[in-house]
């Protein structure tokens, strides 16, 4: 299914939402905490550059949006203690938690199994896998206190159809989708917590220049463009998404 790039948001939808947005410190994972702000979500902030975070916090409250919460973590070096402050931070701040946005990944190298490093394939798999479950599972609690919960994992295209050289960014989607298959089946007499993947698709960031350094950025569609789809998401009509695999395009 394809998410609507214009949707038009009512000012209040996210009014009283606490939502946490892993990489938030910039390209979509930015775009959407200032976005979701915008609407009335108080953003908790995750990525492990804290000035980039202050960034972000400094944007938000300049729109006027509510006061958002930056949360330090390197999802790399993420510990189980690590996920459990976070929690412990977000009870204290909120009593709950109306969201997830799975959103920080990283892209390895552009490579033949045959040549991959085995210590930048574990890389990948921490962050963009084994962090996510991590998080996930921590904040499940906090998540069944919320009347209308999302957990959102970033997938791709490259997460549904293998492609030569995309080795462990290319797999680790492949598995985000059964993470996120996995916890949407098991929520799903809970009835709360909505769980749906989406793929973004091209989107001018830096991992997209990255994977593609000959591809002219100004031909794609900015982070700010497609952040309308997260908003539905996380609205009321997001519901009706639960165990769906989404486009952003």
């Amino acid at each position: 299914m394809r998410l609507p790039l214009d949707y038009q948001a009512p000012e209040d939808l996210l009014t009283g939402r606490a939502i946490l947005i892993t990489g938030a410190g910039d390209g979509i994972g930015r775009a959407v905490a200032v976005h979701l702000a915008a609407h009335g979500a108080s953003v908790v902030l995750l990525g492990r550059t804290v000035s980039k975070l202050e960034a972000v916090y400094d944007a938000i409250e300049q729109a006027g949006g509510p006061q958002p919460a930056i949360f330090p973590m390197d999802l790399l070096r993420a510990t189980p203690d690590d996920a459990q402050r976070l929690a412990a931070g977000i009870h204290e701040a909120f009593g709950r938690l109306d969201g997830v946005l799975h959103n920080a990944s990283v892209l390895g190298v552009m490579s033949s199994l045959a040549h991959y490093e085995a210590q930048t394939w574990l890389e990948v798999m921490q962050v963009n896998v084994n962090a996510a479950f991590l998080l996930s599972a921590t904040l499940l609690p906090l998540l069944e206190r919320s009347d209308d919960a999302r957990v959102v994992f970033t997938s791709s295209g490259v997460g549904r159809k293998g492609r030569a050289h995309w080795g462990a960014y290319c797999v680790s989607k492949f598995a985000t989708e059964g993470l996120m298959q996995v916890l949407a089946d098991e929520t799903e007499s809970q009835g709360r917590i909505k769980v749906m993947s989406i793929n973004p698709g091209a989107t001018r960031t830096s991992m997209r220049a990255a994977a593609y350094p000959a591809e002219d950025p100004a031909r794609l569609r900015t982070p700010e463009q497609i952040a309308p789809a997260y908003l539905y998401l996380f609205g009321p009509e997001g519901a009706a998404l639960h165990g769906r695999t989404l486009d952003a395009q």
